[in-house]
């Protein structure tokens, strides 16, 4: 990529695609194309198509997704599949019918089968059952990694795909119906933190700021104490404790948003598909098992509640470690300390 080439970053506003604009404003690139799904859905396939006739992009990031947590996946697997199977049908199609000269997909390790050896590579994709709890959302990323791959074949096109571990960052989703993990995490002990302290102003503005969902935020009465405790009871935020759900036994991977920038731009300017192939992962290869990296984000947050483990509620994939083989080998390592990030991360929330 040159400075002066049109870039656009799918899904700009989201947690990937915002850390990847601020990647690229830090390179010196200053003309990218950035469109919210209100001005073009990328789901509807003419809206997509006029836009890459318009703009004729050289190189697009495809980071614009339907994306959740455990319950959002199990809640809505219809839209989940159908709306990340369509923008990347027309991502995809529209890169090789305008001339893009290379796209970078974003996969996700949801894409792994639900026991697939650790730490998952590459080539153990499709190789057993996918975990039930995110099939939909996995096996539309699946059908654009291979979509990607059959373009490639027939068209000669020049397109890559990066499986991220998960993700955490400044812009990050806390509707605590739909957030990932962590800043789920965060947004309940900082408001247990609240309620513990007496602070309703303090719950009061992040009320407004950020939605609860579960339709809590249509009970919820702002002038009205009572209400405010009510509605956090309904997400496990107490002044004596938060709930979270599982026994803790599970691992996950913890990458920050940046971090994954920086390994994105470091593909798009030094390989090519015939440097990675199918995909690759994004990770530094080490994971944290949730009993552990729970009681941290609750000390980094500063709530002396107690930690209640509600064992009721699924745990998800036992372990979701991946593979960094492939990854070293291209030349690119993490930077960002998981528990600095983390704070940071905080910091950029209560701000």
């Amino acid at each position: 990529m040159n400075k002066n080439d049109k870039i656009f970053v799918a899904g700009h506003n989201g947690l990937v695609g915002s850390a990847i604009v601020r990647k690229l404003e830090a390179e010196g690139f200053t003309n990218i194309l950035k469109r919210r799904s209100k001005e073009v859905d990328l789901c509807n396939q003419q809206q997509t198509y006029e836009l890459f006739e318009k703009e004729r992009p050289d190189y697009v990031f495809l980071a614009a997704a339907q994306v959740g947590g455990i319950m959002a996946n199990s809640t809505y697997p219809a839209g989940f599949i159908y709306r990340n199977l369509m923008i990347g049908c027309n991502v995809v199609d529209a890169c090789y019918r305008y001339g893009v000269k290379k796209l970078l997909n974003m996969g996700s390790s949801c894409i792994y089968p639900r026991l697939a050896p650790q730490p998952m590579k590459e080539d153990c994709l499709l190789t057993s059952t996918l975990e039930s709890t995110n099939e939909a959302y996995a096996l539309a990323k699946i059908s654009i990694i291979k979509l990607c791959r059959y373009y490639n074949q027939q068209y000669g096109t020049n397109y890559i795909s990066v499986m991220p571990t998960n993700q955490y960052g400044i812009g990050d989703n806390y509707n605590m119906e739909t957030a990932h993990l962590l800043p789920m995490l965060m947004r309940r002990f900082h408001l247990a933190k609240l309620l513990r302290n007496n602070d309703f102003e303090g719950i009061r503005a992040d009320l407004k700021k950020y939605k609860l969902g579960w339709g809590l935020d249509e009970k919820l009465d702002l002038t009205s104490e009572e209400s405010i405790k009510e509605c956090l009871a309904g997400i496990g935020a107490y002044p004596d404790k938060a709930i979270v759900w599982g026994d803790g036994s599970v691992f996950r991977e913890m990458m920050c948003s940046d971090d994954l920038a920086d390994a994105c731009f470091y593909l798009m300017q030094n390989k090519d598909y015939k440097d990675i192939g199918e995909l690759v992962n994004i990770t530094d290869g080490t994971d944290i098992q949730l009993k552990e990296l729970i009681p941290m984000v609750k000390d980094i947050v500063g709530f002396d509640g107690e930690l209640v483990w509600d064992k009721t509620k699924p745990n998800g994939t036992p372990k979701k470690q991946m593979d960094a083989t492939k990854i070293k080998s291209l030349g690119w390592t993490p930077k960002i300390d998981l528990k600095k990030g983390i704070e940071e991360t905080y910091k950029h929330y209560i701000s």
